[in-house]
């Protein structure tokens, strides 16, 4: 079977740059795979690209491992993954969007007129997105942290590792005071005291909260995108639309 992606050219691919691609932006919680579901269940028809995950297993933590003389190896915990990103945008800039345009394409396994990819994180990445791939579109999905936090500890993802401290009481790190409201510490507080949630659960979601924010601050993406390409651009927030509603916006614009 011909394999829909790879990282060089054959007789019968074609660049990535010329096929229409739905990008989907935005950090850890947002509802990116739901959305792709409501997509689905909408009857939009697409070929779905390996996620970022996926693709950052493959062609960028293999790879440093490779250039470091590592063995290649799983890697697991999210803060050490945010390294390997970032390491990889100091040498390939615009990271995932470097990996992203670089590929190509099986018209024969496509099966469809529209790639759809999830997904792209932080102004660094769009920005060159922008640039390198003129067919993509962007659907950039938000939600307020306190949110994309229970989200987190609402999902089983055996992906949400990062190491704690294993602190015996939870003890808001000052980045996250920054972020969440009085109230909303006050919440998750109060889940961890009533047993809802466990201590070491909340601080390791908050941490990926904090890692994400710094690695890829969904705001400045969302800026950037509609300043540069807002014809491009579609922006749906998770908190006030739901998935089909969110369906329907994106089919309007195709």
């Amino acid at each position: 079977m011909v394999g829909l992606y790879s990282a060089v050219a054959t007789e019968t691919s074609q660049p990535i740059t010329s096929i229409p691609l739905l990008i989907l932006v935005g950090v850890t919680g947002v509802g990116k795979s739901t959305t792709v579901e409501a997509l689905e269940a909408a009857g939009m028809s697409f070929a779905l690209l390996p996620n970022r995950r996926a693709l950052t297993d493959e062609f960028i933590i293999s790879y440093l491992q490779t250039q470091n003389g590592e063995t290649i190896a799983p890697v697991t915990d999210r803060a050490q993954r945010f390294n390997f990103t970032r390491s990889y945008r100091r040498k390939h800039p615009g990271g995932m969007a470097h990996v992203l345009s670089r590929l190509h394409i099986e018209p024969a396994a496509l099966g469809s007129n529209l790639l759809l990819f999830d997904g792209l994180r932080g102004e660094n990445e769009v920005q060159h997105a922008a640039e390198l791939l003129p067919n993509a579109k962007f659907l950039v999905l938000t939600a307020s942290d306190f949110t994309r936090i229970q989200r987190l500890l609402g999902r089983s993802d055996s992906f949400d590792q990062i190491a704690t401290t294993g602190a015996a009481t939870l003890q808001f790190d000052p980045a996250i005071q920054a972020l969440l409201s009085d109230s909303e510490q006050k919440a998750l507080t109060n889940w961890v005291m009533a047993g809802d949630v466990d201590i070491d659960a909340v601080n390791a979601k908050c941490q990926i909260v904090i890692k994400e924010r710094n690695n890829y601050d969904p705001d400045a993406a969302l800026a950037k995108l509609q300043a540069t390409a807002p014809e491009r651009t579609i922006h749906a927030d998770t908190e006030a639309l739901n998935p089909e509603q969110i369906a329907d916006l994106v089919l309007t614009h195709f």
